[in-house]
């Protein structure tokens, strides 16, 4: 019989669930009421539900990475796509007293390649200078570029292969030739960077004066080393962004801070005075088979180089060692020898323990403290003054004099004068020189007499210049100097702070022994070869030691002033281990009388009109 539903649910004819009991455990469990298998109402709910979690969880991912790391998220992708770019600041330049340019840069390039970049290059119908179609990769970017750069393109097609993102192809390039590889278009393959190249229009002039700059442009000896910071200015930068490819994206420019460029330094130098005297020591170094040569020229009122020359040919355009070692003139030492003896001579004025007049009995050999001292040639007694000692450059007869003076009073005068000091040059590896303890004369003899003519201190050609310098400038010793000031980009020119002189003897002593020199130079004295016509000349010739390489060697010198009668310049020369003659008034006097004539006639000094009045040399 078939069933049928009740309202109840149950169907017609068939037994009823018994509920509770025994059998109450058999059979579906009864549903709860108003809920039915299947409710679409309540999936529904649940779909809702379930919908509006992971939208929450959308939502709050998107605020949070919008929202809350968004700036951070954002600059660091935008980080990722900065580069910056230093743009060289122009390095100032090294100018003469009249404004010759010495040392200037000028505007360079560097060409570099990115090989990662460059195997994505298509040449896509381009053609290269010969018509030929441009190939893909490294050899289409040498198709193009090798004409440019003067390189075959085998050989810049190898140079261009590689995993390198930064490859310099050239260094060191024109304006002009830059400018034609920007007008290839190869953007995001091939880069140009601005960079400088230092130049000395003046050649070897004042090559190891000058110094030089090293691959960035920073100074290295010389004075581009010491007015580095002047010179150098400060770089700039330019913040851009870039491509996936590595090029700039036109309109990206972030940032831009202006280089500044450097000031320029102005010498007292003059460079045709520089050239004549390095032209004259070249001349004498071939001349008399020295190892070198050293010329200085000081204007000794204001303590002015006017020129610091060394022989050889040293060119700061290269970069040789010997630029970068700077002068001889202030980093070589060596015994003053005669020249010192002018030191002597003022002290015993000044202390007042001679006159210029006082005679002496001076033999060739003469003993004192168990010491024996000789004049450089055999002689009978001579009957001379003190100025007769000094024209003569008698070691004898200086000990002679020298005995009555205090070593205390010997040792004071010598670092008076500037021995065992620096200059105030401020040049890179300048010496201070030597001098012995000041207490030498308790442990040992012989040195404490051998300073009274120059010998157991060392100093460099500047310091012993400088000693000339300070006798003919009354007795003031004015510090040397060698820049006359700086120039700033703005154009203003700011002169360089002097120290004052320092009054090392009176004026009185200082004219008895510019006297006494003037002397040298005479028929009777031992520097007549530094004659400079119509010009009164007062010096001292010098054969001074150089110990050198467990050695010893001879530094002939004359240093001298003129005119005489109304001093202006000092010019030193000294020769080294000179193989015609080890005598500075054989050697280097004929070198001062033309470099000091060509000084004072180029500045239009007038000739001397007074003869000199001398004091007598004998008795």
């Amino acid at each position: 019989m078939q069933s049928t539903r009740r309202p109840d649910g149950r169907r017609r004819g068939a037994a009823p669930v018994a509920r509770g009991g025994a059998g109450a455990g058999r059979g579906r469990p009864a549903r709860p009421a108003g809920r039915t298998a299947g409710d679409p109402e309540r999936r529904q709910r649940w779909l809702i539900v379930l919908a509006a979690l992971v939208v929450t969880l959308f939502v709050g991912r998107l605020v949070d990475v919008q929202v809350i790391q968004g700036p951070a998220l954002a600059s660091t992708a935008q980080q990722a796509r900065l580069a910056t770019q230093v743009t060289q600041a122009h390095r100032g330049d090294i100018l003469d007293v009249e404004g010759r340019v010495l040392a200037t840069s000028v505007d360079r390039y560097r060409i570099v390649a990115n090989q990662v970049n460059i195997q994505g290059f298509r040449g896509n119908g381009r053609h290269d200078a010969d018509g030929e179609p441009v190939q893909d990769g490294a050899l289409g970017i040498a198709q193009l570029l090798a004409p440019v750069l003067g390189e075959s393109r085998a050989t810049l097609g190898a140079r261009l292969n590689g995993e390198d993102q930064y490859v310099v192809l050239a260094a060191d390039v024109v304006p002009e030739v830059q400018r034609a590889v920007s007008a290839l278009g190869l953007y995001g393959y091939v880069f140009s960077y601005l960079t400088s190249e230092r130049t000395y229009p003046a050649g070897t002039v004042a090559g190891p004066l000058l110094g030089h700059v090293n691959s960035e442009q920073s100074g290295v000896g010389g004075l581009e080393a010491s007015f580095d910071d002047v010179l150098s200015g400060t770089d700039g930068t330019l913040t851009y962004e870039r491509g996936r490819d590595g090029a700039r994206i036109p309109t990206s420019e972030l940032e831009s801070v202006p280089a500044e460029p450097g000031g320029d330094v102005q010498l007292t130098l003059d460079s045709d005075v520089q050239w004549k005297a390095e032209e004259l020591l070249d001349e004498a170094v071939a001349d008399t088979g020295s190892a070198y040569g050293i010329a200085i020229v000081q204007d000794l009122r204001t303590g002015d180089v006017v020129s610091m020359a060394d022989s050889g040919d040293v060119d700061p355009n290269g970069t040789s060692g010997d630029v970068a070692d700077g002068s001889r003139a202030v980093n070589v030492v060596f015994e003053p020898g005669s020249t010192g003896k002018v030191i002597s001579m003022a002290a015993a004025l000044e202390g007042g323990y001679w006159e210029p007049t006082d005679e002496f009995e001076v033999p060739d050999t003469y003993t004192v403290d168990g010491e024996t001292f000789r004049d450089s040639h055999p002689h009978a007694v001579e009957r001379w003054t003190l100025a007769g000692i000094l024209a003569q450059s008698s070691n004898t007869g200086t000990v002679m004099m020298g005995q009555e003076i205090p070593f205390a009073v010997r040792y004071d005068y010598l670092r008076k004068f500037g021995f065992g000091q620096r200059t105030a040059l401020g040049l890179p590896g300048e010496s201070a020189g030597l001098l012995p303890d000041e207490d030498i004369d308790e442990i040992e003899n012989r040195t404490p007499y051998t300073v009274l003519f120059g010998q157991g201190v060392a100093v460099s050609a500047m310091q012993a210049t400088q000693v000339f310098s300070t006798i003919a400038n009354d007795g003031v010793r004015m510090p040397a100097n060698i820049v006359a000031g700086t120039r700033a980009a703005s154009g203003e020119f700011v002169p360089r702070e002097r120290a004052e002189g320092a009054q090392v003897v009176s004026p009185q002593t200082a004219q008895d022994v510019l006297t006494m020199m003037e002397a040298v130079t005479e028929e009777d004295g031992t520097g007549t070869a530094a004659q400079v016509p119509g010009y009164r000349v007062a010096g001292k010739t010098g054969t001074a030691q150089m110990f050198e390489g467990g050695g010893t060697t001879y530094v002939a010198s004359f240093i001298g002033v003129a005119p005489a009668d109304d001093p202006r310049y000092t010019v030193s020369v000294f020769l080294k281990s000179p193989r015609s003659s080890i005598y500075g008034g054989v050697v280097a006097a004929p070198v001062f009388s033309e470099l000091m004539g060509y000084v004072l006639r180029a500045d239009g000094v007038p000739p001397s009109e007074e003869p000199a009045d001398l004091f007598p040399l004998t008795w």
